[in-house]
This record gives structure tokens, sequence and C-alpha cells, in this order.
């Protein structure tokens, strides 16, 4: 298994990755949404922005919120009209890793 990409960054980073952690603590506190979805929400946006390696990791914790493997792959599929098929192709791997538990590196 390889290095989680968020922990390096803790470990080099530590002050900024603390504050970062600060943001998403209150992005966490946000009452409009359930943890599950906003899950679901990072994963279609990290497969819009091609990034296989969030993809991975917000379906790690997507999971963890009681997503099913089938909501997963749906919210990446969800892009295919919208940032189309390369995409999808580059991030469905990514998110059945995740989905599995599976943290491995990802050529992009």
């Amino acid at each position: 298994m390889n290095q989680n990409p968020f922990e390096l960054f803790e470990r080099e980073c530590p002050e900024v990755a603390a504050r970062f952690n600060d943001l998403i603590g209150a992005q966490k506190a946000l009452k409009g949404l359930d943890g599950k979805t906003k899950q679901l929400i990072n994963i279609a946006i990290q497969t819009a922005n091609r990034n296989p390696t969030g993809v991975q990791m917000h379906a790690m914790m997507a999971k963890n919120e009681g997503a099913t493997r089938e909501e997963i792959v749906d919210a990446v599929v969800l892009n295919l009209h919208h940032s189309g098929l390369a995409s999808v192709m580059e991030c469905l791997p990514a998110a059945i890793n995740g989905f599995e538990g599976k943290m491995q590196k990802l050529e992009k």
C-alpha cells in the first residue's frame, strides 16, 4: 500500500494542514446535508476535476458514511455528460478501489 498523500501533507506542512483541517471541520459542521451526501458530492466534484486520488479518498469516506458501491459509482458516472467519458474512465477505478479500501498510487 502506498503512502496516503494527505498524511504526507500533514507531516510536511503541519501548520497549513492544521488550518486546512479547521476548514474541513467547519464544512462538516454545516447542517444542510448529511455526511454521506457530502462525500458523494465530493466524489462528483473530484471526478469533474479529473482527480482519481481525490475520488479514491472520498469513496473511502463515503463508504464509512454508509454509501453503497452503487451510489459511489453513480456519483462518478453522473459526470459523463458534464465532464466527458475521459473523466469517468479515469476516476471509476479509483472509486472502486476506495470503496474496497484500497489506497493505491494512481497514474494521472
